[in-house]
């Protein structure tokens, strides 16, 4: 939820417009489109452990990161597009979203935070 707040935050000091002549100033951080937290359907807790989030995009594909002590899974870094999410593990029913959209501004993608509820097998 940190990373959540966190990356809000940035998102909105991201791009600045100067009124006075129509420029825009970008920062020079990544922003990663999707930010995923996986949930247990029954008890509502948080689970990443032997959770596998994988996004396509037409013939784009990439594996979600999680780092160990965060409760999401980020990727589609500055990569707009239209993404099926898939969430597998061995001890939960698969899970595949709607297509997601992934839009961007002069400067960056613009993040969506999602939750998944999975059902345990």
């Amino acid at each position: 939820m940190k990373y959540v707040l966190f990356s809000l935050v940035l998102f909105l000091a991201m791009c600045n417009t100067n009124d006075d002549n129509d420029q825009v100033f970008c920062t020079e951080q990544f922003v990663y489109g999707l930010n995923v937290i996986v949930k247990d359907a029954n008890t509502n807790n948080v689970i990443t452990e032997n959770i596998i989030v994988t996004i396509r995009d037409g013939d784009y594909e990439e594996s979600l990161m999680n780092i160990e002590g965060n409760d999401s899974f980020f990727g589609a870094g500055e990569r707009p597009g239209s993404y099926i999410i898939i969430v597998t593990s061995d001890n939960y029913q698969t899970y595949i979203s709607e297509t997601i959209l992934v839009g961007s501004d002069e400067c960056h993608v613009i993040p969506k935070s999602l939750e998944f509820f999975l059902q345990p097998n």
